[in-house]
């Protein structure tokens, strides 16, 4: 039988990270849930009735604002005729039914100071007036005996005394004793108009609060059916959220067990999806940081192992055979002196890159003549050109003021001349050039003929210890591009390599 040999406490760790998120989601889509029904029953059951009592109110004391204003408008009425009755004005007349449109669903009533009416209209949905027992519903000048109730006249002489009024019937203390047999409701606007007439308006109030208890009797179900809901939803959403973050932690383990080649599929173009991409580059990078170490403990090595072997090997030589042979012994022992001047210029680049790229190694940036610099540097590799049968050609002629720090730029210098002549080509001939630009900048170009440099070679090339298939077998530590890197990186300065392979390579930096 076959038994799993991966770490038990990997998918304890996978539960836990799975139920961690996902009670999370699910808790926060439940509460989310919840706090919404609470304002679903806050607005339809609580505010239904208050909400739509003051938009009837408003209503009403916008058409009791437009009727008021037109009795004013003409004054008063026309006085009583044999018959009783009382002649309403033609304009007046003509204004009132052009706004008769307000009066729809609404009781509407004119009186005078004798709480007599002078003006009447019932338009309400139900049959039943509170104030005006079996109204007409037409709109009549004359008085009728149902339009002058008790009700109706109490009322108008309290808008006589009180002034404006609003209020609600048969609930109020305006009319008591008033009551409403079919559970009729209605609100109603009094205005008291220059002491000389009554305005009264009313309207009915439907059974709002009839249907708020319906609602509030169907919110424990509805309650029900969405916390079940929202608890399915919030369950398969977890799982779906939670699915590449569980994705990225599985490969995050396989990284942890030493497996850099694992990779993440972005499952969306969105926040996880950039997430994955990222991973993927972190995952790119660390393992060309392994590959890059394992590398440069293989040509350190190298180049540790060599001088050793031969320092030991004259030593014993000396040691055991020279003897008193003055002419052998300075020879083995000149070459035990190379080989430890080869193990210090090791270490010491080895410190000279952590030193720079720390940043312990602080910035002395002065004005000075980088022309002149890169003269004088290339005037030191003018013997090794010479005795070589190389070529140095230079092109500095035009004095080039930077602000940097001389010491380091020199190092940088140095190194691109060093690396130019260790990939110098068939015909011999290396060339550095300084070249002011336009905006006050200047750049440095170093060129040769060598082999040049693989396309898939160019992004590494200045990475530590990183050598070209080209350089595969060479002797060094491949630290002199990444100790210029260092530098130029510290100053700010951009710098690159343009190269073709079999034509030779151009390193360059420019100034600020």
């Amino acid at each position: 039988m076959k038994q799993d040999k991966r770490p038990a406490g990997a998918a304890v760790k996978k539960r836990r990270f799975f139920n961690r998120i996902s009670r999370k989601l699910m808790l926060f889509v439940v509460l989310m849930s919840m706090v919404l029904l609470a304002l679903v029953w806050l607005l339809s059951v609580k505010l239904l009735e208050p909400m739509y009592n003051r938009r009837v109110l408003a209503d009403l004391n916008h058409a009791a604002d437009v009727y008021s204003a037109i009795i004013e408008k003409y004054g008063k009425f026309e006085s009583f005729d044999k018959s009783g009755g009382v002649h309403i004005p033609s304009d007046m007349m003509e204004e009132i039914m052009d706004n008769r449109g307000l009066l729809a669903g609404k009781c509407f009533e004119v009186a005078g100071t004798d709480c007599k009416v002078l003006l009447h209209l019932h338009q309400l949905q139900s049959d039943q007036c509170l104030l005006h027992p079996n109204p007409l519903s037409q709109l009549m000048e004359y008085s009728e005996p149902q339009w002058n109730s008790t009700a109706a006249v109490n009322l108008r002489a309290t808008t006589f005394v009180l002034g404006d009024l609003n209020f609600t019937l048969p609930d109020s203390r305006i009319l008591p004793g008033l009551e409403s047999t079919s559970g009729t409701r209605q609100m109603v606007v009094c205005r008291n108009i220059n002491n000389q007439y009554s305005l009264i308006l009313s309207t009915d109030l439907e059974r709002v609060g009839q249907a708020a208890d319906v609602i509030s009797a169907q919110m424990p179900i509805i309650a029900a059916v969405l916390l079940i809901v929202s608890i399915a939803g919030a369950y398969v959403f977890s799982r779906w959220f939670t699915k590449p973050i569980s994705a990225i932690s599985r490969a995050a383990r396989e990284m942890a067990r030493g497996n850099y080649k694992v990779r993440v599929t972005p499952q969306a173009d969105d926040e996880l999806g950039a997430l994955a991409g990222d991973f993927n580059t972190m995952a790119r990078e660390v393992g060309r940081t392994s590959e890059l170490q394992r590398d440069l403990i293989a040509n350190v090595s190298h180049d540790l192992r060599t001088p050793l072997t031969l320092i030991k090997g004259y030593a014993e030589t000396v040691r055991d055979l020279t003897g008193d042979n003055k002419e052998k012994r300075d020879e083995q022992l000149s070459v035990i002196v190379d080989e430890t001047d080869r193990l210090s210029g090791l270490v010491n680049s080895v410190m000279e890159l952590s030193k720079y790229s720390s940043g312990t190694e602080k910035l002395n940036p002065v004005q000075f003549d980088l022309a002149q610099l890169c003269d004088e540097v290339a005037y030191r590799y003018q013997n090794i050109c010479e005795q070589s049968g190389y070529t140095l050609t230079v092109d500095a002629a035009d004095p080039c003021t930077v602000t940097a720090d001389p010491d380091m730029m020199s190092r940088v210098v140095h190194n691109l001349l060093a690396n130019a002549i260790h990939h110098i080509g068939p015909d011999g001939c290396v060339a550095l050039r300084v070249k002011p630009q336009p905006d006050a900048a200047v750049r440095v170009e170093i060129e040769d003929h060598g082999a040049g440099i693989a396309r898939e070679d160019l992004p590494y090339i200045f990475d530590k210890y990183y050598r070209s298939r080209a350089d595969a077998g060479k002797v060094g530590t491949g630290l002199g591009l990444s100790i210029t890197k260092a530098i130029l990186i510290n100053h700010g300065f951009p710098f690159g390599v343009d190269s073709e392979p079999g034509k030779g390579s151009i390193f360059w930096f420019v100034t600020h």
